[in-house]
């Protein structure tokens, strides 16, 4: 007789063994309607998954993430039940789950084509319409290598190779199809439903491996229903708009050539921007009391090695052996770097907190393939910071960088800021005494921001804690940004220590922190959330000033120099093109004010005003618009 224990606490006595359908519709009918999958003390299972001992269970619909997932996963397979019968021949290697869709990669000569995948979504249909029933079979490891190579499916043969000798195998079967899967699924193909969409396919080497064969992967997108699909392909169609590499080529902020793979070439517009940002931080900073320094970004691969990031990094920093034979690494982080400026001269109790500012540039190799403009990149600045206080001082430093944070980030426009919070995972460094104290403090800032916040239970650094800053945009795309993590490890392994009240020598803790993450990266995504269209502060050039023709140049000029002592960016356009063309193309470069000057103008000290994405005019007295948008010119909290 299982008692089954509901979320709620009720719990549900059943005579014999009972499956998660039955549960759910003990429960209600309209439940039983829902449910898609369940967890059985916390493992994921199918919904006709036997049940015969007492448990916890809950019941997921379409409207939890695990259930939605699901549906994602199960599409996946429909997928690629599609495409093999449609090109019998074709093998299939892998299909996961990823954020807003799935993939599947396929063995197949000849390349997919739009008109293949649109063959192959009304094939998929078919399959929904049929309701093949899905379940499950356990199969012997030898078994399952030889059916697979019998079938002709190598790469499924080569995966369960992988699989420890003493685990059977997890086969699910949709119909007749079959695919090695751990689960769990849905009871058959119908329960899928048609909101379905192929997207796309690229080329994706075996496991990742560039020596491997290069698949082909069809990318595909699932949801629960129409108005969902639907939403997210009109999000799909303005983040093409948003592109931030169109926006910045069309704003002439910067761009990227092959003989620097990775790292950006800004141009005057983009830089200036980007020195915008950097000043912004320093004066939100300097009022936090922090000490801005600078690191070398070349360091001895003795310091990486002592620091752990060379066992756990390496591959990914680049190194240079000098005829000395002595090797460096640029620094793929500013961390090691900044102890050692803690490391120089005593501190004391009294001296904490400390807290270290850094926008240090540094360097890591990321495939070709994954490089993708300002957002993925080899070369990049971070705005780091670490504070080192002592135990007890932890809560009160994370509640100050929660409020910073969030802070700055409703200053850029973003407003909608979800936290996720990682504890400690297995496998981790310091006492479990030190843990309980920097996992309370994290938890008491993210509590005390009430904002909405999610636990990734054991998903924190194998040093201490963290919190991800997740920031929604303006089409509703999330982008992890800032981090908070409390590491009680580096400081030791690099000798930091201070002098406690009792005289005796402390190893500090040491808070790292990242407002924007990466500079580069927040630009990109700055860009995108505003479509280009900048605040008025922020915008690298803030207005043009166009004279009609040239017999009032001379006035433009004048008015662009009052506007510049203002602390107002602005240039004059005294090319040879006529004013609709001019406007046009300081429009399509995201110029948020253009001021017309012409005979009017002059005559009585005034400008007429035409702002970005208006067709209205506005003629206004010059030292009005002077004071007006200087005003404007300042970042919202300042």
């Amino acid at each position: 007789m299982p008692n089954i224990k509901l979320p709620d606490g009720k719990s549900i006595n059943f005579k014999a063994k009972v499956t998660g359908f039955q549960i759910a519709e003990k429960i209600s009918k309209s439940l039983s309607k829902q449910a898609l999958i369940i967890s059985v003390d916390g493992s994921l299972k199918d919904l006709n998954y036997e049940i015969n001992k007492d448990c916890s269970v809950k019941i997921y619909t379409s409207k939890d993430k695990e259930g939605l997932e699901t549906i994602r996963h199960d599409t996946a397979h429909i997928l690629a039940m599609a495409v093999q019968e449609l090109f019998p021949g074709t093998q299939v290697t892998i299909g996961p789950v990823i954020d807003n869709g799935f993939y599947y990669d396929f063995v197949r000569k000849e390349p997919f084509t739009e008109e293949d995948l649109r063959k192959i979504e009304k094939k998929m249909l078919e399959i929904v319409e049929r309701d093949e029933p899905t379940y499950r079979e356990v199969w012997k490891r030898e078994k399952a290598i030889e059916h697979f190579k019998k079938v002709g499916e190598i790469y499924k043969a080569e995966i369960i190779k992988d699989i420890p000798k003493e685990e059977d195998v997890s086969i699910y079967f949709h119909g007749k199809w079959h695919d090695l899967c751990r689960g769990p699924h849905l009871t058959s193909t119908g329960k899928i439903g048609k909101y379905f969409k192929l997207m796309k396919v690229s080329g994706a080497y075996w496991r990742g491996d560039s020596n491997n064969e290069m698949l082909q992967r069809i990318y595909g997108t699932s949801w629960s229903s129409q108005k969902d699909l639907d939403d997210y392909l009109l999000r799909i169609e303005e983040a093409e708009k948003r592109d931030h590499r169109k926006l910045g080529k069309e704003m002439d902020l910067f761009h990227f050539r092959e003989e620097s793979p990775g790292s950006v070439f800004w141009h005057e517009k983009g830089w200036n921007l980007f020195q915008k940002l950097i000043s912004y931080m320093r004066s939100k900073q300097d009022e936090a009391g922090y000490k801005e320094i600078n690191t070398p970004e070349i360091l001895d691969r003795t310091l990486w090695e002592k620091s752990g990031h060379w066992e756990k990094f390496g591959s990914n920093m680049y190194t240079s052996t000098t005829p000395d034979e002595k090797v460096f690494a640029i620094k793929p982080m500013n961390c090691p770097g900044c102890v050692q400026v803690f490391n120089q001269g005593l501190k004391s109790y009294r001296d904490l907190p400390l807290k270290m500012s850094e926008f240090g540039k540094v360097h890591r190799y990321e495939p070709s393939g994954a490089l993708h403009g300002l957002l993925r990149v080899r070369a990049f600045t971070q705005d780091d910071a670490h504070i080192f206080c002592s135990e007890d001082q932890i809560i009160d430093e994370c509640l100050n960088v929660t409020n910073l944070i969030i802070e700055i980030y409703k200053d850029l426009g973003f407003g909608n800021i979800i936290l996720k919070y990682s504890d400690r995972p297995d496998l981790r460094v310091g006492d479990d005494e030190v843990w309980d104290k920097s996992e309370k403090a994290l938890l008491e800032a993210i509590k005390a921001s009430k904002l909405e916040y999610s636990i990734n239970k054991g998903e924190g650094a194998f040093y201490g804690p963290k919190i991800e800053f997740v920031l929604r945009d303006a089409i509703g795309r999330d982008w992890q940004c800032g981090t908070l993590q409390v590491d009680l490890n580096l400081p030791g392994r690099l000798g930091a220590s201070f002098v406690d009240k009792d005289g005796s020598k402390k190893v500090p803790v040491m808070l790292h922190r990242a407002l924007f993450g990466s500079l580069e990266r927040f630009i990109g995504i700055l860009i995108e959330n505003y479509s280009g269209k900048l605040p008025f502060w922020l915008s690298p050039l803030q207005a043009v000033v166009i004279p009609v023709s040239a017999e009032f140049d001379g006035y433009a000029k004048e008015v662009n120099q009052k506007i510049k002592k203002e602390g107002i960016n602005s240039e004059v356009d005294l090319k040879n093109h006529n004013l609709n063309y001019k406007i046009r193309e300081h429009s399509l470069s995201k110029i948020p004010i253009l001021l017309i000057c012409g005979k009017k103008e002059v005559d009585s000290n005034t400008v007429t005003i035409r702002r970005l994405d208006s067709n209205k005019q506005e003629n206004i007295e010059l030292n009005l618009f002077l004071k007006k948008f200087s005003a404007l010119n300042k970042a919202p909290s300042n």
